[in-house]
């Protein structure tokens, strides 16, 4: 299974958010909900898990991973 990224920066944010988060997809979901939540004032609800969900990018592997 490809490992999926969320990324802040690629996100317009009142905040300036740089953080990047990286893993398998659910677990880079339910990260970036929490912080979506906890530093972005959003509530948890199923149209921002798609909203993210749908923001998710596969992660590029690593050099040594080629």
């Amino acid at each position: 299974m490809a490992r999926k990224v969320a990324d802040c920066r690629a996100i317009p944010n009142e905040v300036g958010c740089t953080l990047t988060i990286s893993g398998e997809e659910n677990e880079v979901l339910d990260a970036a909900v929490a912080h979506a939540v906890a530093r972005h004032g959003h509530k948890d609800t199923p149209e921002l898990r798609e909203q993210l969900r749908q923001m998710l990018t596969d992660e590029k592997p690593a050099a040594s991973q080629r």
